[in-house]
């Protein structure tokens, strides 16, 4: 598919700089065609300890740093907000209405503004003034006691579930859906994003399994939670792994005839559950014996379901993600490429990462066609001078 200019060309997004789901949010709005400019706080806390170009979630946007705390620096982000569609809030809750930045000042400027908010807890509650992290929000939701082998600890899913899955994919889905219902209504709104409520919300099947007594609440004892012998992991003879999800009739079929174990008349049946431990032991033999590759190529070309676990250093070089281009090289670093993919309205590939303050802030500004002066009282970082 040919390069064009995005779905999302046109689209003008402010992002007020944070961790996590919320540039992660925004470099997806950037990857699909949306102009960005991330407002970076002067003096913030922590910061990604990677080179500056290395960090994808920055990709596709322009940064400029600004003292929101000063006058100026708060109405240079109000002329932005003027000229835009959405603007991305990562503070928790009540910290940007105290810079003055927050739904009010903001909608008041621009009344067709999508105000997203994204936190951990949400802008109401208990703990909304509280700090957090993804282990804290999965921990409260259910999500994280389900996740782990039976007899163990629970363990984290890396970030993938809580911070980007049930935050940034549900705030980028509420921005989008806010800018639907603009379309009618010709007004803009708060979207109100939390990890909680999105972790919650991607649990729908298991609270329903549990609610028809298909879900024991006892982790690493169902089908699809390392539970069965017939979905999980084993390993293999160099040390490596393979993931089974043998579970449809026909697939599991496929899956013993690899195994070389569809004559076996000894070997339980896939649905004798108090004979699970021992078809475990089985497979778990019989896929010790050969290579992790061995068996890629025993599987390959089946539908038994069968496939090797790749490390995030092989994954890039597989043939099938190779053939998409699921991941993109730039300067030596492989990077995401990407996603979803258009028929018609196919995005350019991704700007690289620039340092922030490398456009002007009041190229920025101009871009946009707001009004770009004052720019001077020290409410901004400015480029540094060329040579």
């Amino acid at each position: 598919m040919a390069a064009g200019h995005g779905p999302l060309a046109g689209m003008r997004v402010v992002e007020l700089g944070g961790l996590g789901p919320a540039p992660f949010a925004a470099m997806l709005l950037a990857d699909l065609g949306a102009d960005v400019v991330r407002i970076e706080r002067r003096g913030a806390g922590f910061t990604m300890p990677i080179p500056d170009e290395l960090d994808t979630l920055q990709r596709g946007k322009d940064r400029i740093t600004v003292d929101v705390k000063h006058p100026d620096g708060r109405e240079l982000v109000l002329r932005l907000v003027d000229k835009s569609d959405v603007l991305l809030d990562p503070y928790r809750p009540g910290v940007a209405e105290r810079l003055g930045i927050g739904p009010d000042a903001c909608l008041e400027r621009n009344p067709g503004l999508v105000y997203g908010r994204m936190t951990g807890w949400g802008q109401d509650g208990p703990l909304a003034a509280r700090a957090g992290h993804d282990p804290t929000y999965l921990a409260m939701t259910g999500a994280l006691h389900a996740i782990g082998r039976a007899g163990g600890p629970p363990q984290l899913p890396l970030s993938l579930v809580g911070d980007f899955g049930g935050g940034a994919m549900y705030l980028v889905t509420g921005v989008l859906a806010a800018l639907w219902e603009r379309q009618r209504s010709g007004r803009g709104q708060v979207v109100d994003a939390a990890i909680v409520d999105g972790v919650a919300h991607l649990m729908a099947s298991p609270y329903s399994l549990l609610a028809g007594g298909a879900w024991n609440d006892e982790r690493g004892t169902n089908l699809v939670d390392s539970g069965a012998p017939f979905v999980d992991v084993y390993e293999t003879a160099d040390g490596r792994h393979v993931a089974v999800a043998a579970l449809e009739a026909p697939f599991y079929a496929q899956l013993l005839r690899g195994l070389g174990l569809e004559d076996d008349e000894d070997l339980p049946g896939q649905w004798e559950r108090a004979r699970w431990p021992e078809l475990r032991e089985r497979f778990a033999a019989v896929i010790a014996a050969r290579t992790r590759d061995e068996w890629w190529d025993v599987f390959r070309d089946t539908d038994a379901c069968v496939a090797p676990v790749l490390s995030m250093a092989e994954a890039p070089r597989n043939e099938h993600l190779r053939a998409r281009g699921v991941f993109v090289e730039r300067d030596g670093h492989v990077e995401p490429a990407p996603a979803p993919r258009f028929s018609r309205t196919a995005p350019p590939p991704p700007r690289r990462v620039s340092p922030p303050d490398t456009v002007p802030a009041a190229d920025v500004l101009a871009s946009w066609d707001a009004p770009h002066a004052p720019l001077t009282s020290g409410a901004l970082r400015q480029p540094a001078p060329t040579s």
